[in-house]
């Protein structure tokens, strides 16, 4: 009889313990959904808002040259990295260099610099990575004496 009620007891606390760690990955794998939701979303406004600068015949390069920024360098070189070299090739805005956190693994027409590198002295940086501006900002204020923005509030503000 006491090994009836062992046996009984041992099962429902494996299936009370299996159903405990169960929860838990389905709550942090739906954690994460959640936060790539709010990130593409957020690139999705910014793309799309920069979608309306263009069709108003405005652009990047035009402001940053009103504001005194002639050489930059991009912090983050995906998607909107990319989008912003494209926009600034062949205009009075020079992109010294970019920066990421995957250097080694990224491709670009410029030269691509993690933080932990010697970064060289630019007018300003542009930051493309929006989800993580604040920690950016915190990182590079440590390397560079120059303004550090975002794409974001720039293509808001032109």
């Amino acid at each position: 009889m006491k090994k009836s009620i062992i046996s009984i007891l041992s099962a429902f606390t494996g299936a009370a313990i299996g159903a405990g760690v169960v929860k838990k990955t389905i709550g942090e794998t739906v954690n994460e959904s959640k936060a790539m939701s709010n990130k593409h979303l957020a690139l999705f406004l910014l793309m799309n808002q920069w979608v309306k600068v263009k069709q108003e015949r405005k652009n990047v390069a035009d402001y940053l040259k009103k504001e005194g920024y002639n050489k930059i360098a991009v912090y983050g070189m995906s998607y909107v990295g990319e989008t912003l070299l494209n926009e600034l090739k062949n205009t009075e805005v020079d992109v010294a260099y970019g920066i990421d956190k995957n250097a080694a693994r990224i491709y670009s027409d410029v030269d691509v610099y993690s933080v932990e590198d010697d970064l060289k002295q630019v007018d300003a940086v542009i930051v493309t990575a929006i989800t993580f501006y604040d920690e950016v900002v915190k990182v590079l204020q440590k390397k560079l004496d120059c303004p550090i923005m975002s794409i974001e509030d720039i293509l808001y503000e032109i």
